[in-house]
């Protein structure tokens, strides 16, 4: 019953167990995968923008390191290469600590529901699992901590963060896809129309996979539809940005976009996805409709499940779904220059005394989650856990601007006005806006 429960095998997750091994605390990470990092392993053909200095955990190397691993030193690994050469290693050091195939359905306090204040904070938590097989059980804790990321909560193609009408029949026919797809799976694609719906990494990472496609296959046909009505700074901060690879991976969009092979449709707010003749098209508010597609991948990015959570006290943002002392400086409405500081035990501790949310999950809606953020919460999360509240109030990192400045800009304002705020990189420009017709 000392021990503390860690929801997720992910970066963060198993990071919070090493920096509780190293604490002397009895960590137990439950993981609804069938291995370390499962979600991860889902787009495990996707290349990081963070280089390998910038993906391991320093008490997850410190763990590490006696077995005879070595950190890779240099270079941008896929999803799968920092799971083999480093997340898969470190959840084999961890050992029987780190349970599979445990799916949390519940967390609360045992005998207290979410109302009762009465001895609340004296009782244990009690964490409900359900196991692979169907079964159940429940684990007492005397500390949670919930890493369990937002990759299975992906945001729709619906314009008001609901499903578009006909959007769960388009998933069901396998037509419109929440993922980035691989360079095999966009081949099989060639010379059709293919449709990708967000204004982000991962639509941007999924235009350059569908670009490699179209180059060879010159009949492809790419629409990248922005719900707002410009582009704004879709395209990242380019030369600006600390991340070299973040900001070529924007470049490398716009330059398809300027080549021809991409049209991006802004402005363009999904309401329908009407299927015809085994393609899919979308529809929008203003009744435009997309030519009929072969596939749609929608990068509208993530949210964070909070059914688990009903029976814990919260204090989250309206807006974000975050911890309310950090939705301020992670809110891309707000944000200026893409810079947002390290958060640690205190932004994070919830009003549940003991509670803790960490890693993607803590940002909630917000896309600018980076793994070393994760690696820096866990640890001042942890050194609070066990007492040491000056290396919790610590901050032992600067994260790297991403050369955008100014928020995200006014919604539906013109090109030029969404810009006016810049003050790192130069103004965007609108290029090859098509509207995407119904037919050619």
């Amino acid at each position: 019953m000392d021990s503390v429960v860690v929801i997720g095998a992910g970066p963060q997750g198993l990071a919070a167990a090493a920096h509780l091994l190293e604490r002397g605390l009895n960590p137990l990470v439950l993981e609804a995968g069938d291995g370390p990092a499962a979600a991860v392993a889902e787009w495990g053909h996707v290349r990081l923008f963070s280089p390998w200095t910038e993906l391991t955990d320093a008490a997850s190397r410190r763990l590490l390191e006696p077995t005879g691993w070595k950190a890779p030193a240099q270079g941008y690994p896929t999803g799968m290469q920092w799971i083999e050469q480093y997340l898969a290693p470190l959840a084999d050091v961890l050992g029987d600590r780190v349970r599979y195939g445990a799916r949390v359905v519940g967390v609360g306090r045992k005998g207290r529901d979410l109302s009762v204040d009465a001895g609340r904070a004296e009782q244990p938590f009690v964490v409900h699992v359900e196991r692979a097989d169907g079964s159940e059980e429940r684990i007492e804790a005397s500390v949670v901590i919930d890493a369990s990321g937002t990759w299975r909560m992906p945001s729709p193609a619906g314009a008001d963060g609901l499903p578009a009408l006909g959007e769960r029949a388009a998933v069901d026919a396998g037509l419109l896809e929440h993922r980035m797809p691989g360079i095999e799976d966009a081949s099989t694609l060639a010379g059709q129309h293919v449709v990708v719906v967000g204004n982000g990494h991962s639509a941007a990472t999924t235009i350059g996979i569908l670009s490699r496609v179209a180059k060879r296959e010159p009949g492809t046909r790419i629409s990248w539809v922005l719900r707002r009505g410009a582009v704004g700074n879709t395209f990242g901060g380019g030369s600006f940005d600390e991340l070299p690879e973040r900001g070529a991976l924007g470049q490398r969009a716009k330059k398809a976009v300027e080549d021809g092979l991409v049209d991006l449709v802004t402005g363009f707010r999904t309401e329908q996805v009407a299927l015809d003749g085994g393609q899919a098209v979308l529809v929008a508010e203003d009744g435009r409709r997309l030519a009929p597609a072969a596939r749609i991948f929608v990068a509208t990015g993530f949210r964070p499940d909070l059914s688990f959570l009903s029976e814990v006290r919260l204090d989250l943002d309206m807006r974000l779904q975050a911890p309310s002392k950090i939705a301020a400086e992670v809110d891309p409405n707000l944000h200026s220059c893409g810079s947002v500081r390290a958060t640690g035990a205190t932004d994070l501790e919830q009003p549940e005394p003991g509670f803790y949310i960490v890693g993607a999950k803590s940002y909630g809606r917000a896309p600018t989650f980076l793994a070393l953020t994760g690696f820096e919460q866990v640890r001042s999360v942890v050194a609070a856990i066990a007492g040491d509240h000056e290396a919790a109030e610590r901050v032992d990192l600067v994260l790297p601007d991403t050369g955008v400045c100014g928020g995200s800009g006014l919604f539906d304002a013109p090109d030029e006005q969404s810009a006016a705020g810049s003050c790192c990189a130069p103004a965007p420009q609108l290029i090859q806006l098509g509207m995407a017709p119904a037919a050619r």
